[in-house]
């Protein structure tokens, strides 16, 4: 099964909570501003690296 990669400004949700915004597609993962965090994980700035594998666009 393919997976279906986001785009620039797709809205996205992590399987660990954290819903944000694509800012940059690579190869393997994106790069999103995180608008909601629902995990307990904590953060250093408003950005994280998720995996293709490990989100679904919303």
């Amino acid at each position: 099964m393919k997976v279906k990669l986001a785009h620039v400004g797709d809205h996205v949700v992590s399987m660990h909570g954290i819903k944000g915004v694509v800012e940059k597609v690579k190869k393997n993962s994106v790069i999103i501003e995180i608008l909601e965090n629902f995990s307990d994980r904590e953060f250093l700035n408003n950005r994280t690296v998720i995996a293709h594998k490990n989100y679904v666009i919303i």
